[in-house]
C-alpha cells in the first residue's frame, strides 16, 4: 500500500474540517446574477430615456466690461418656448475669483421672439460686479419646476 501525499493529506484534512470547496457559482446564481444585470440594465436605459425631462442649454454670446463695477452679458437660451428657465451668470476677475453673480428669469416666450419658433432667445443682463471683471460666463441653465404649490 502507498500512502498518499503529503499534499493530498493536508488537502483531505482540510476538506474533513471545513467542507469540500464550494463550486464558484452555482446554477441557481448565474441565473440570479443574470437577472440582476439585466434589471440593472433596464433600469440604466429608462433613465437616459425617460428620466432626464425638458432641459434649458445656454451659449455666451459675449460680455462687455462697462466699468470696474459693471460687466454686461449677452447670451443665448435654448428652452421649449412655454417653459420658465433661470439662468446662473458669473462675472470673474483675472485669478478667476467671482466677482458678480445673479440669477436670471427667462420667462415663456411666443414663436415670433427669437429663432427656432420661439425656442431659443438671446438675453442682455446687466450684471453688478465688486470689482473689475475680466471674463463673464453663463455657469448654468435649469428649467423651473412650474407646479410648485
Amino acid at each position: 500500500m502507498s500512502n498518499p501525499a503529503p499534499a493530498q493529506r493536508v488537502s483531505s484534512s482540510l476538506a474533513n474540517r471545513y467542507g469540500r470547496p464550494q463550486s464558484k457559482l452555482g446554477r441557481r446564481g448565474k441565473i440570479w446574477l443574470i437577472a440582476v444585470a439585466a434589471v440593472l440594465i433596464i433600469t440604466f436605459v429608462s433613465w437616459l430615456t425617460f428620466g432626464n425631462g425638458p432641459t434649458a442649454d445656454s451659449k455666451l454670446v459675449g460680455f462687455t466690461v462697462v466699468n470696474a463695477t459693471e460687466t454686461t452679458v449677452n447670451f443665448q437660451v435654448s428652452k421649449d418656448p412655454a417653459s420658465t428657465a433661470q439662468c446662473e451668470l458669473q462675472a470673474l476677475d483675472n485669478s478667476f475669483a467671482v466677482v458678480g453673480w445673479k440669477v436670471v428669469t427667462v420667462g415663456p416666450n411666443g414663436s415670433d421672439q427669437g429663432t427656432e419658433g420661439g425656442r431659443t432667445t438671446v438675453q442682455k443682463v446687466d450684471l453688478l460686479t465688486d470689482t473689475l471683471a475680466v471674463s463673464a460666463d453663463v455657469d448654468s441653465c435649469w428649467i423651473v419646476n412650474e407646479n410648485r404649490g
